[in-house]
């Protein structure tokens, strides 16, 4: 069987020049295209040289055109007068930068033909509308500054918590992570980053993570040097503990593996260890629950003491406001509340420290039982901490349930009194800064029935939030013993050569352990829980956070304000 296909053939024809001047004209055009291909490739070479030395300055006119984009965006936001042709803006200015505004406007009214453009700046009377806040950092505690407006910009002129967010903030990720040499590790690594700030600021590395940790380093640096001062006073050093001064016990460790140390058997405690923990209580089998009651105290301690500088606080912000009358209706209860009941609770820590020792702690009374009976008026058949504890006791809860009523009753009566007093009590609205005159009842006192739950019930929930203070510097201790167990201790134990090649391997194995799960695992974990303490058990006493912040027209801000805005 035969198959056929067809197939089509196209054939272009050219006309063949007939005599001689045809064909030279045709040679002539010809030379023409070649000389025309030829001029097309020289242009496509000047072309590249061209986009090449104009990339060379790509950037510098990217900037430019991204200053005059952000200066026109500002322009357009003033408001121009006909009649006197000209831009008049309405900006707020802190008073310490007037002399540098005017300044700058009388250098750039200054034209390059020497022409002059006449500039008024004119202090518009006190505004009604509330300023943004300015709160002037540096490269130091920019750093904790950010961490007070993650949770929220202050009011204008609102007490603000960073200055004492310096200090607070690493000391209680330190009680957290207190280890020596894991602090110094931490240290060492911010104390890099510091040193080298200015060439890593010249890479600008897009990497999200680094540039989180270098935007932190001042802030990883204290939090390494507090955790050093804490591992010191635990005495734990990658779960280790260091013998400086000598050990205040007296035992004979070599003849029972299981030792328990007990001050009360004569003639093995010689007095208290110098600074911090003893260096024998690693070695106890009752070191734990030593550490657990001696921890769990401590947080406890911290704790109440953390929230009543928080309490304290928010009077500089009613005294400011002219606002005297929260003081006595709002400081005053909540501070009684507070300390008559969690103050009496370190009160009864302090005094059993003190008034119990060795020989009698077996008699000492239980602190959580005391505290339990004070509410529910009983333990008339238990043992009293000290003498007329039951009558303390019960003035103590009477102050603090009388100043409930206060707290809740006591701001929206005084505003009521004083929106039904009419014009006798106006100088005192004046004085104390007191808008009334769209007064409503309802409003302010379930306002404030809010305000005294939330603080009541919370000065029970924040007293045991503080013990995650406890539970993580534990966890902390626990997690890197069991690290040196199972990776060093095998490594140490093989004494043959071939061991000791083994060694590296595990060291190398325990330090990645080390870095990955105690230093940066732990170490989010205890950098978030005093986080959480500060927003929520410290900085809700006395801090709004619902003010405005002010953003000046800077150049350096130009990649976060106005590509927001779809303008770059």
């Amino acid at each position: 069987m035969s198959f056929f296909v067809a197939v089509s053939y196209h054939c272009h024809l050219y006309p063949h020049p007939e005599n001689d001047e045809e064909r030279a004209d045709v040679l002539d055009s010809l030379r023409t295209r070649i000389q025309d291909l030829n001029n097309v490739g020289l242009t496509y070479i000047t072309m590249m040289q061209v986009l090449q030395k104009a990339s060379e300055s790509a950037y510098t006119w990217v900037v430019q055109v991204k200053k005059m984009k952000a200066i026109y965006h500002i322009l357009n936001l003033c408001s121009f007068d006909v009649t006197n042709k000209c831009l008049i803006a309405e900006v707020w200015c802190p008073i310490n930068d007037l002399a540098n505004l005017r300044g700058a406007l009388e250098e750039g009214s200054v034209s390059e033909k020497g022409l002059t453009a006449k500039i008024e700046i004119d202090l518009a009377p006190k505004s009604t509308d509330t300023p943004p806040t300015l709160l002037r950092t540096n490269k130091f505690t920019s750093g904790f500054q950010s961490i007070v407006e993650a949770y929220g910009v202050g009011d204008y002129r609102e007490v603000s918590p960073a200055p004492y967010t310096i200090i607070t903030f690493p000391f209680l990720f330190a009680v957290m992570f207190g280890d020596l040499g894991h602090g110094m590790v931490m240290s060492l690594f911010a104390l890099w980053m510091v040193l080298t700030e200015k060439n890593q600021k010249k890479k600008r590395s897009s990497n999200e993570i680094w540039a989180t940790f270098f935007n932190g380093r001042y802030i990883i640096l204290t939090m390494g040097l507090f955790s050093i001062y804490t591992g010191l006073i635990y005495n734990d050093c990658f779960s280790k503990s260091l013998n400086i001064f000598g050990s205040g016990w007296i035992v004979n460790t070599n003849t029972n593996s299981l030792l328990t140390l007990d001050p009360n058997i004569s003639g093995v405690f010689s007095g208290p260890y110098p600074f911090g923990i003893d260096p024998i209580w690693n070695m106890a089998v009752n070191r734990l629950s030593f550490l657990n009651s001696y921890k769990m105290k401590m947080s406890v301690v911290i704790g109440v003491i953390h929230m009543s500088f928080g309490v304290v606080l928010s009077v500089f912000n009613h005294l400011h406001f002219r606002q005297k009358f929260n003081v006595y209706l709002l400081f005053l209860p909540e501070l009684l509340f507070l300390l008559c009941l969690f103050g009496y609770l370190v009160f009864m820590i302090f005094y059993k420290w003190l008034a119990f020792g060795a020989r009698d702690s077996s008699q000492a009374p239980s602190i959580l039982i005391h505290f339990i009976n004070m509410f529910v008026m009983q333990g008339k058949d238990i043992t009293p901490l000290y003498p007329g504890q039951t009558g303390l006791q019960i003035f103590l809860v009477v102050v603090a349930m009388l100043s409930v009523p206060v707290l809740l009753l006591g701001k929206p009566v005084y505003l009521y009194w004083l929106y039904r007093g009419g014009k006798g009590l106006r100088r005192r609205k004046v004085s104390e800064n007191i808008a009334v005159s769209q007064f409503d009842f309802a409003d302010v006192l379930l306002h404030q029935a809010i305000h005294t739950i939330e603080y009541c019930l919370g000065c029970i929930s924040n007293t045991a939030s503080y013990l995650r203070l406890w539970a993580l510097s534990l966890a902390h201790a626990q997690l890197s013993e069991v690290l040196w167990a199972m990776v060093m201790r095998l490594g140490l134990r093989i004494t043959t050569r071939v061991g000791i090649v083994f060694l590296v391997p595990v060291f190398a194995l325990f330090a990645v352990l080390t870095v990955s799960i105690l230093l940066v695992m732990e170490g989010l974990s205890a950098f978030l829980h005093a986080l959480r303490l500060h927003w929520v058990e410290f900085q809700n006493k006395f801090y709004h956070g619902a003010g405005v912040k002010f953003v000046p027209f800077d150049f350096s801000l130009l990649p976060s304000v106005f590509e927001q805005d779809g303008l770059l």
